[in-house]
C-alpha cells in the first residue's frame, strides 16, 4: 500500500529506555541526521540520577527527546508526537509527554511479566493502566528482530541485543523520510577500525529497522519536515558544553594567550574540561586537580602568571570556591567561572536543570565581593557568552561568573560555525616599564582597570595577596579610609562593564501592556510562549536578561514602558528578588519552577494568562 505523507511544519520524536539502551546515541544520531537534512533542531538529553539504577525500573529510564522543523524551533518541544519506548519502565516514565494523536513504538519483545513487575504495572496490559488506547500503538519485535537480522554475525547474544538502538533509528529514519548514510558514517568511524564486527552489526541493524518500517508502512504515517531556510553557511550540531569550550578556545586567541583550566569533574560540568583537554594544540592546558578548592586556585596562579585562566563547575563546586574567587576580586586578577547549574541544595538532582545558583553567583563570598555575572541563553549561545566573558575578564581585570544550566549544557542544536576574523578583538592590559616604580593598583581612568604585570617581567615586580591593599602600590593597608576607598572602586569598576555590555532588547507586541522577563536557559521557552500569546491577540512582550551584574543601562526605561512584570524562572524566585531589589520602584510577579525539568510552553503561557 502507497504510504501517506504529510508535510508538517515541525516534530517532537522522544526515545527511552533504560540507562543502558544508548538512547543518547540514538537521539544524537537522529538529531544530526535532520541538522544535515536543514532542520532546526533543539534536543534534550534526560539522564536518570542514577549511575546505574535497576534495571527496568522508572528510575533507570534515559531519554532523549528532539524537536525539529523547517521554522521556529528553539525549544525541544512539551509533548511528543513518536515515543520510541524500549521497554515498559520507559512508557510509564514518559506517559505524561505524549500527545493524544502520539505514535508509540514499543518493543514487544521487553513485555514480559518481570519487566512489568519491575515497572510497577498493577496488569498485564500497559495500554490500558496507562489509558493509552486511541493512540497509534505500534508493537514491534525490536529484540528478536535485531537477533535475526545478526543470526550471521560472530557475537554473542548480549552484543547483538545491544545494537537495538539501531533498529529504532531505522525506524525513525524511514518515518521521518531521512536515508541512513550519516549514522553508517559515524558507526564506521567510531567502530570500523578497532572493531569492524561491531560496526557491520550496527548498520546492519539500522538497514533492518528501516527495512521493517518501509515493509510495514507503520499504519501508512509519515512524519516529514521541510528543510528550513537557514542562511548559508557552514553548520554542526553541539551541545552548550561543547560550545562553552571553544568559546573559551576562541577568546585565548583573539587575547593572544594561552588558556589554562583548571577544574574539578562535576556534573553536569565536566564535559567543558574534557573538551578543552582535547586541544592541547591550540595552547590550551587543563589540570583535573584534586578538589574544587585545588581546581579555582591553579587556575588564579595561571592567571597571575598571565594566562586566560578558566575553572568549571556547578553549584556544590562554586560554594566550595568562594574564598578563593574573593581572593580573585581582592587581587584584582582575571578569572572566568563557569557555573553549569543543576537541581539542589547540597548534591540535589546532578543530572537534573536547575537556576538556583543566580543568588550565590551575585554574593555568596563574604566581604563586599562583587563580580560580573551573565547567563548564556541556548547551546549554541553558550559559545559567545563564553567568548565574552573571557573578553571582560581580561580587558576589565575582573572575575566572571558566567551561568549557563543542565538543560543548554546537554541539549544541541544546529550552530552555524562563526569566521574567527568576525569575532572581537581581545586587548589584555598588560603593563609596561618605563624606569618608574611600578603602581600595580593604579588604573585607567573611565575602566577602573588595574595593569597586568606578570611574573618575570623586569622592573614589574609586585605583591598580591587577599589581604586589603593600598589603593596605588599594593602594599598591605589596615587603613579604614583606603579600606573604604577600595571597596568602593572594585564595585565601580563592575559597574562600568555595563558602558560595553548591549542594552537590553524587547520582542513582542509593540503596545505590549505585559513584559514577562527571563534570564539564561529558558529563553527558548518563553519566547515561544510568548509568541503564542501574541498569535491570540494577547498584549505581551518578553525581555529576556543575559548580564545580571552589572544589568543593562536601559532596563529601568524598559519596566516604566508596562503595567505589569512576570518574571518566570527555574528557582523560587531569585531573579525576581534581585530586580525588585534593583528597582524597588516596580513590582516584580514571580513564577517559579524547581521540578529538575525545564519549562512547558503550556505551563507558561497558562501561568502568563492568569495575570494578563
Amino acid at each position: 500500500m502507497e504510504q501517506k505523507t504529510s508535510l508538517l511544519k515541525d516534530v517532537v520524536i522522544r526515545f527511552s529506555g533504560d540507562s543502558g539502551d544508548g538512547m543518547q546515541l540514538t537521539g544524537t544520531l537522529f538529531s544530526e541526521t535532520l541538522a544535515l537534512g536543514g532542520n532546526v533542531i533543539s534536543t534534550f538529553p534526560d539522564y536518570p540520577a542514577e549511575i546505574r539504577a535497576p534495571q527496568g525500573t522508572v528510575a533507570g529510564v534515559s531519554g532523549f527527546q528532539v524537536h525539529f522543523g523547517s521554522v521556529g524551533v528553539n525549544h525541544p518541544g512539551d509533548l511528543c508526537d513518536v515515543l520510541v519506548a524500549m521497554n515498559p519502565a520507559a512508557l510509564k516514565a514518559n506517559v505524561r509527554f505524549i500527545k493524544p494523536d502520539a505514535t508509540i513504538i514499543v518493543d514487544a519483545d521487553s513485555v514480559t511479566a518481570d519487566n512489568l513487575a519491575k515497572a510497577s504495572f498493577q496488569t498485564s496490559d500497559p495500554i490500558s493502566e496507562l489509558n493509552l488506547e486511541g493512540r497509534n500503538i505500534i508493537f514491534a519485535r525490536i529484540t528478536t528482530m535485531t537477533r535475526e537480522a545478526l543470526a550471521d554475525v560472530e557475537l554473542d547474544i548480549k552484543s547483538k541485543t545491544k545494537c537495538k538502538n539501531m533498529f529504532a533509528l531505522g525506524i525513525c529514519l524511514y518515518i521521518t523520510e531521512r536515508d541512513t548514510a550519516h549514522a553508517h558514517e559515524y558507526i564506521n568511524n567510531k567502530f570500523g577500525k578497532k572493531n569492524p564486527t561491531v560496526a557491520a552489526a550496527n548498520n546492519s541493524v539500522i538497514e533492518a529497522g528501516y527495512n521493517y518500517a518501509a515493509n510495514n508502512h507503520l499504519n501508512h504515517s509519515s512524519y516529514a519536515v521541510e528543510p528550513a531556510g537557514l542562511p548559508k553557511g557552514r553548520y554542526r550540531t553541539l551541545n552548550g558544553n561543547v560550545a562553552t569550550a571553544w568559546g573559551l578556545i576562541a577568546a585565548s586567541h583573539a587575547a593572544g594567550l594561552k588558556l589554562f583550566c583548571g577544574s574539578y569533574p562535576i556534573t553536569p560540568a565536566t564535559v567543558i574540561l574534557e573538551e578543552l583537554a582535547k586541544h592541547k594544540s591550540l595552547g590550551v592546558t587543563t589540570v583535573q586537580a584534586e578538589d574544587e578548592i585545588a581546581g579555582i586556585c591553579t587556575a588564579i596562579g595561571a592567571a597571575f602568571a598571565g594566562r586566560l585562566a578558566v575553572t568549571t563547575t556547578s553549584g556544590p563546586g562554586l560554594s566550595l570556591k568562594s574564598e578563593a574567587l574573593g581572593l580573585a576580586v581582592m587581587a584584582e586578577l582575571p578569572l572566568v567561572v563557569v557555573d553549569v547549574q543543576r537541581g539542589g541544595p547540597s548534591t540535589g538532582l546532578p543530572t537534573k536543570t536547575e537556576q538556583s545558583d543566580l543568588m550565590q553567583a551575585l554574593y555568596g563570598r563574604n566581604g563586599e565581593s562583587p563580580v560580573v555575572v551573565m547567563a548564556a541563553t541556548s547551546p549554541g549561545d553558550c559559545f559567545y557568552s563564553a567568548f565574552m566573558a573571557a573578553k571582560i575578564a581580561v580587558e576589565r581585570m575582573v572575575p566572571v561568573v558566567l551561568l549557563t544550566d543542565g538543560f543548554i549544557a546537554n541539549s544541541s542544536e544546529a550552530w552555524a560555525i562563526p569566521q574567527f576574523s568576525d569575532m572581537a578583538k581581545i586587548c589584555p592590559p598588560f603593563a609596561t616599564a618605563d624606569n618608574t616604580p611600578f603602581m600595580p593598583y593604579q588604573r585607567d581612568d573611565q575602566t577602573l582597570a588595574r595593569k597586568w604585570a606578570t611574573p618575570g617581567m623586569a622592573g614589574l615586580e609586585h605583591r598580591v595577596g587577599g589581604l586589603e591593599k593600598d589603593c596605588a602600590t599594593g602594599n598591605i593597608s589596615y587603613d579604614p579610609a583606603n579600606h573604604q576607598r577600595m571597596v568602593d572602586l572594585r564595585k565601580a569598576k563592575i559597574d562600568a562593564v555595563a558602558d560595553i555590555i548591549p542594552e537590553q532588547d524587547v520582542v513582542g507586541a509593540s503596545d505590549a501592556q505585559t513584559l514577562v522577563i527571563g534570564w539564561g536557559g529558558t529563553q527558548g521557552h518563553i519566547r515561544s510562549a510568548v509568541e503564542q500569546l501574541v498569535d491570540e491577540g494577547a498584549s505581551v512582550a518578553h525581555c529576556h536578561i543575559k548580564y545580571l551584574n552589572p544589568l543593562p543601562k536601559n532596563l529601568d526605561q524598559i519596566f516604566a514602558r508596562y503595567k505589569k512584570l512576570i518574571v518566570c524562572e527555574l528557582n523560587s524566585g531569585q531573579l525576581a528578588t534581585y530586580l525588585q531589589g534593583q528597582f524597588p520602584q516596580y513590582t516584580f510577579l514571580g513564577m517559579g519552577k524547581v521540578q529538575g525539568q525545564p519549562f512547558t510552553i503550556a505551563e507558561l503561557v497558562e501561568f502568563i494568562k492568569t495575570q494578563i
